[in-house]
């Protein structure tokens, strides 16, 4: 069993979702529930992004004791300086550094060789190195990176003095084998790997990024970046919440586990939701409105007996009450009962059956109408 840190970048990566944008006291409110459920690591906003983004990153690290306290940078010694300067107060500081790799990157965005580019991660992480002890450098695209060069990178940044180096899938192009192999491979290729904490960033574009995560994590990743609700750019990141559960119920084919208050995760997806503006669906695993509810008969009976009949997850374990028997033209006689005794009301079969009866047709006649 390996430990898994829980690198939470709502505060950046999440706020870039289109039509979301928090104050800084709604950065600062998150920073602390996402401290209070555990999370190993919140990147606190994109410092060199402008005075405010600044301003709340510094708030953060000034204030929020137990995570470490990150922001993002790119390869330029401005965002670098920004950044050291915004997480200097925190008890746990560290420089977030990204620096393109893939050769899509390098023609068409960076217009710079392999060599200059790998050469601006090196001395990149050399300049952070004098202000931070603790320097994450990511890979940028690394999903359609040359896996010579990706590896070469890895090595070189690893020398220069980067404590965590990151894949990142950042437009969600991987496939779960593949990515798991690639892991594979970077381990095995990178002499110097053991030097480094290896996480990975994954994004939702093909609705793999849960699915990718996980892969890493079961190849040996150490740290896993998102979000809660799996907000972000564009179809988002990997939901932190589907992946710490899934971590959870699955340890035994994973081989890992978070050290996440699990009880405080419906709390932080329900804050997270109402202070950026965006609803979780109802559908949404682990804390949408039909997670924990149930409307066909036979489930509705099967969870009545007993909840594991339906329910892999208790709801308590989140920080729910219960599960919702959600009474429907669906619902069976069981259900009904289960309702109207929760009302105080015990019914003999005969009464029962003519309530039931009249329940139906009420139900009809509703949806009729």
């Amino acid at each position: 069993m390996h430990k898994v840190d829980i690198f939470d970048t709502t505060l950046r990566d999440g706020e870039q979702s289109p039509g979301c944008s928090l104050n800084a006291a709604e950065k600062l409110e998150i920073a602390y529930q996402l401290a209070r459920t555990g999370v190993d690591v919140i990147e606190a906003g994109f410092a060199a992004s402008s005075p405010g983004d600044f301003a709340a990153v510094k708030t953060i690290a000034e204030q929020v004791r137990g995570p470490v306290i990150t922001a993002l940078a790119r390869g330029v010694r401005s965002d670098i300086e920004a950044v050291a300067e915004a997480v200097k107060p925190a008890e746990r500081p560290r420089i977030h550094i990204v620096v393109s790799a893939s050769d899509i990157h390098l023609e068409r965005k960076m217009r710079k060789s392999k060599d200059e580019v790998l050469q601006m991660g090196v001395d990149s992480v050399r300049f952070a190195r004098q202000f931070c002890d603790d320097v994450e450098y990511s890979t940028e695209d690394a999903s359609r990176a040359d896996l010579d060069y990706l590896s070469r990178t890895l090595e070189a940044v690893i020398n220069a003095g980067a404590t965590v180096i990151n894949l990142p899938d950042t437009v969600g192009y991987a496939v779960p084998g593949e990515w798991f192999e690639t892991f594979m491979a970077v381990m095995n290729r990178v002499p110097n790997i053991d030097k480094a904490k290896i996480s990975v960033h994954c994004h939702n574009d093909l609705g793999m990024g849960v699915a990718n995560s996980l892969e890493a994590i079961r190849a040996g990743v150490q740290q896993v970046e998102g979000c809660f609700n799996g907000i972000g750019e564009r179809a988002g990141n990997a939901s932190l919440e589907e992946i710490i559960m899934a971590l959870h119920m699955r340890s035994d084919y994973y081989n890992a586990y978070t050290d996440i208050n699990l009880k405080e995760l419906y709390r932080t997806c329900q804050l997270i939701s109402n202070r950026m503006g965006m609803p979780i669906p109802r559908n949404k695993a682990i804390v949408g409105g039909n997670a924990f509810a149930h409307s066909s008969g036979i489930h509705q009976d099967g969870v009545i007996k007993d909840r594991s009949n339906y329910e892999i997850i208790s709801p308590e374990l989140i920080g729910l009450e219960t599960s919702d028997i959600v009474l429907s033209a669906r619902s069976g006689r069981a259900a009904l009962s289960y309702r109207l005794k929760a009302l105080g009301y015990e019914l003999t079969q005969d009464e029962l059956n003519e309530v039931y009866q009249r329940f139906l047709a009420r139900i009809i006649h509703k949806n009729s109408s």
